[in-house]
């Protein structure tokens, strides 16, 4: 079953973590110095938090699948939603090993469509720790790193 997916980015995460549990009635499933997530159940949301941003709001919205089926029936829908999607395939972002891929909206809002293949200890990983902006789809197009199509105008912001 798919989960909906929100990150937004913060200036103060130990605020904003409170904030958020306490607006969901449950502690985050992850907490890192720059980042937090909560996985709820009802409704089924994969809510992130970072610090990583250039200014705080909303930064991408997404689905985030089970299974490669139903990742596969979502690249579907996107490719015949929207002509530029970026496939980034396998990648390391957000404390995660996905496969994944983006398409932003008419009004610029990017939908990340991605399957979580496991937990790293790190933001990013490998080659991809270095990039100066990562887990946007400018990003992982010109550099070979992870994340949103809206970040082709928004530099430095991360996932």
């Amino acid at each position: 079953m798919k989960r909906f997916h929100v990150h937004a980015h913060v200036d103060d995460l130990a605020a904003s973590i409170v904030f958020y549990t306490r607006l969901f009635g449950a502690e985050p499933t992850r907490v890192e110095a720059d980042y937090a997530k909560w996985m709820i159940e009802d409704p089924r949301l994969n809510f992130a938090i970072s610090t990583r941003g250039a200014s705080p709001g909303i930064d991408h919205l997404g689905i985030q699948a089970d299974t490669e089926q139903e990742l596969a029936e979502l690249k579907q829908r996107a490719s015949a939603a929207d002509s530029a999607l970026l496939d980034e395939g396998a990648t390391t972002c957000c404390y995660a090993r996905s496969e994944k891929h983006w398409v932003t909206d008419p009004q610029g809002i990017a939908w990340e469509h991605y399957r979580t293949l496991g937990d790293i200890p790190v933001f990013r990983d490998g080659a991809q720790a270095s990039a100066a902006a990562c887990c946007t789809p400018a990003a992982a197009a010109q550099a070979a790193t992870c994340c949103t199509p809206a970040q082709a105008t928004k530099p430095g912001r991360c996932c």
